[in-house]
């Protein structure tokens, strides 16, 4: 019997719970949350969808018993809390450092041989944070955030095209933030065709542009974060895993000189499979494209650091 665990019944961490259970990915999603009531209201809820929509799947949830997360295949930490006014990014990241190491290790006794897949912010950092507090091989901790990148890079593409989404291929490296993601417009395409022979460099500049900001536009239209794609996101990295499907999928792990890189988790194209992270995809980057990529691990090292100057590490 597959089973998911998902910490944090937020607004993504159930959406995540949601995607899961109606796609069926796995026979048993768990939601555990902090807040009394919160995970087994919604778990409730979403079950009473499952004779409107057909799934099979069972949802439970739970405050803080880690006891029935136990024996999960993977674990999805949603933890942390958002940045609030006057809060500095080391007061953030403090914060959210001890959330998601000590949720990852009170499930991690239930579930020893789980995969852990980290959606919490600042992502990337927070991967880092995993990897190297749990003692766990590398290819069990993964960051979700560039198949949510590559999702909204694959939306406004479509939109520039005016073609359907699903026909559309492309993908975002690099970190997990507005300044530091990389949408590779040189290697997308439409049904097989490269988007630089369909589009204007102009327009290419307007998608990618439109695509590093992705989340701080939704964040300016909803006055809090987008909840809809980055749980549907962390749902696909889960079923790759369950199903052991060997998608290639843009996620932040641990590089150990691939693209010239060590000791940091980015954003890098892997093959997911039962196992977690299979392979580590190296692709051929141009010169600049390089460049970018260095700029984006040295910005990822910058909030990194900030781990060791508070101690957590």
């Amino acid at each position: 019997m597959s089973k998911v665990t998902v910490i944090g019944a937020g607004n993504v961490g159930a959406t995540c719970a949601n995607v899961l259970a109606f796609n069926e990915v796995a026979d048993e999603v768990v939601m555990l949350d902090v807040k009394e009531g919160v995970s087994e209201g919604k778990a409730m809820d979403m079950m009473q969808t499952a004779q409107l929509l057909g799934f099979d799947s069972t949802l439970v949830g739970c405050t803080n018993d880690y006891a029935k997360t136990a024996n999960s295949d993977v674990i999805v930490i949603t933890s942390g809390i958002p940045r609030k006014p006057g809060m500095t990014r080391e007061e953030l990241i403090g914060v959210n450092a001890g959330i998601v190491k000590s949720v990852a290790e009170s499930a991690l006794k239930y579930s020893p041989n789980a995969i852990v897949v980290v959606i919490s912010n600042p992502m990337d950092t927070m991967t880092y944070l995993a990897l190297k507090s749990l003692g766990l091989p590398k290819n069990r901790i993964i960051g979700m955030g560039g198949a949510l990148d590559s999702s909204r890079f694959k939306y406004y593409l479509s939109q520039a095209l005016g073609c359907n989404a699903n026909e559309v291929e492309g993908m975002v490296i690099g970190g997990h933030g507005d300044t530091t993601m990389i949408p590779l417009a040189r290697l997308a395409t439409y049904k097989g065709i490269p988007v630089t022979q369909l589009l204007s460099k102009e327009k290419l500049e307007e998608v990618v542009k439109a695509t590093m900001v992705g989340g701080a536009t939704l964040t300016g239209l909803l006055g809090t974060s987008a909840w809809y794609a980055p749980g549907a996101a962390g749902a696909l990295v889960v079923e790759s895993i369950i199903h052991n499907q060997k998608k290639m999928i843009p996620c932040s792990v641990a590089l150990e000189g691939e693209y010239g890189e060590s000791d940091i988790c980015i954003g890098v194209p892997v093959i997911l499979g039962k196992n977690g992270i299979e392979k580590v995809v190296s692709l051929e980057l141009n010169a600049e494209e390089k460049e970018l990529f260095a700029k984006s691990a040295a910005a990822v090292r910058g909030t990194n650091a900030v781990l060791k100057e508070i101690n957590v590490l």
